[in-house]
């Protein structure tokens, strides 16, 4: 159930996490862990995805702390329900395999990454932080495990499907998220294509838009699933 906190103003600058999981133990955990932090507030806790979308509503999380494994709904699914909704936080999924062949449909939902649960405790608060600022939390190397796992199976009508998909896009936004699929920051991405920061900024926002995504992550698979990621950026 919910947990929510006692004081209902917060600081602006303050990050509310709402954790979801079936097991108390790292409930009480996380929040712990959580509360430690001065720019960190924990507004609630579920015990099931199914309780999500109502507290959500209710409490307005900026992210969202999300167990995979749970009874009624499980986390990828509310994670589906969840980024759906204007405004939605952000999601980071908490698994215990970090080759669960379900992160990656959590991904596509429009997660912004995901955590091993046994993480230090240091790398979780920081991870929060990240994905409010909008940065995905997936390690290169963990992004490679994922888009190879894409590569494993209906390559072929994947790539056509995701290469339809792309033609919605104009060539300076391909070529945007061409970069953006190799892992750049927007920084990194004006300075290899002779752009301004907030010109990119402007073009992953208008890719977003066109293709319906609601993070970079989206728009790095979606590339990879068209075969343009082995593209060197230009």
């Amino acid at each position: 159930m919910t947990t929510p906190a006692t004081d209902p103003v917060t600081d602006p600058a303050t990050i509310a996490v709402l954790i979801v999981d079936d097991d108390p133990l790292v409930r009480a955990g996380l929040t712990m862990m959580l509360g430690g932090a001065p720019d960190l507030r924990v507004l609630g806790e579920a015990a099931d995805g199914s309780q999500v979308a109502g507290l959500v509503d209710a409490l307005a999380p900026d992210v969202i702390l999300m167990d995979i494994r749970m009874p009624s709904m499980d986390g990828l699914a509310a994670t589906e329900v969840v980024r759906a909704k204007p405004g939605a936080p952000e999601v980071i999924v908490l698994t215990t395999f970090d080759a669960d062949e379900h992160v990656l449909r959590a991904l596509r939902a429009g997660a912004a990454g995901f955590l091993l649960k046994d993480t230090p405790p240091a790398e979780i608060v920081e991870a929060v932080r990240e994905v409010a600022r909008g940065n995905p939390v997936l390690s290169p190397g963990v992004t490679r495990r994922l888009m190879d796992r894409v590569a494993e199976s209906g390559h072929d009508r994947r790539r056509a499907v995701a290469l339809a998909r792309l033609e919605a896009l104009n060539a300076r936004e391909r070529e945007v998220a061409v970069a953006v699929g190799h892992g750049g920051s927007n920084a990194r991405i004006g300075a290899e294509l002779y752009l301004s920061v907030p010109t990119v900024k402007t073009h992953v926002s208008s890719i977003l838009a066109k293709l319906g995504f609601n993070n970079r992550v989206q728009i790095a698979l979606l590339v990879h699933d068209a075969g343009l990621i082995s593209e060197p950026p230009r």
